[in-house]
């Protein structure tokens, strides 16, 4: 069963912060929206485009050439790549900028896209795609296709949710790493981190049922954040992010243990 938010692609994220409909219910998809760039660009800025942004990539974005914009090479490999991916690089190394995207792929949200061909509709984990095989594309859509709508399923709604952001700056900035956790009413759990992946980036389902399952201590936490973080590959510049993701993945899971 889905609770239809059939305009909300067309929502300004300032709207969606602030919505009595999805604060108290979907309360991550709240606070992710909140941590959305400056009120500014929040009033402006609509959840949908969030969503559907380019990468956040110094090369790709001052217009020097890489995999993105008809280059041979991504710069960042062997460049300055501090903030770039952690998690299934290659070959290009640029990360996903939407803090949206991470709520949203932890609700399992499904999206609704329109186009020439007709109507369609994706989960969020399957509308982004990793660089590989084709680096020029960050999602599923087809040229002139757009997305029209968002549901977040029924499932997903109350339960313990939470949204936390790592900046460089004190606001007003990408994330060096984030996290969305959800415990849903029926004790399953949905971790996902942003900040390190060309995708939001979901943790282990292994990991997650070990959190469900029951009472944790500080031993298991560092453990589970562990083993969550195996597959990681830091770039030259960027193995602080690992320390990062460590620290949210412990809060994280402390958070959806209490109460």
């Amino acid at each position: 069963m889905y609770r239809s938010l059939a305009s909300i692609a067309l929502a300004k994220l300032s709207t969606i912060a602030q919505s009595p409909l999805i604060n108290g219910k979907y309360d991550l998809l709240a606070q992710a929206a909140k941590a959305v760039a400056s009120p500014q660009i929040r009033r402006m800025g609509t959840i949908g485009g969030n969503l559907c942004q380019r990468p956040r990539c110094w090369y790709f974005r001052s217009g020097i050439p890489c995999l993105k914009s008809n280059g041979a090479d991504c710069p960042a490999r062997e460049g300055e790549n501090t903030h770039h991916v952690i998690f299934a690089g290659g070959p290009c190394y640029a990360v996903h900028p939407s803090d949206a995207a991470v709520a949203l792929t932890a609700l399992e949200a499904v999206v609704h896209i329109e186009g020439p061909q007709g109507a369609r509709s994706v989960p969020i984990a399957g509308f982004f795609v990793l660089p590989d095989p084709d680096p020029r594309r960050e999602t599923v859509l087809e040229p002139g296709e757009f997305l029209s709508a968002i549901d977040v399923p029924a499932e997903s709604s109350g339960g313990r949710q939470r949204y936390t952001k790592v900046l460089q700056r004190a606001a007003w900035d990408f994330a060096l790493a984030s996290i969305a956790v959800v415990r849903r009413v029926d004790g399953s759990v949905r971790m996902v981190l942003g900040g390190v992946a060309p995708v939001p980036w979901r943790v282990n389902p292994s990991v997650e049922e070990d959190v469900a399952s029951g009472t944790l201590n500080d031993d298991d936490f560092e453990v589970l954040a562990e083993r969550a973080l195996y597959d990681a590959k830091p770039l030259s510049g960027n193995g602080y992010k690992i320390s990062l993701s460590k620290a949210l993945l412990r809060e994280g899971m402390q958070f959806l243990g209490d109460g």
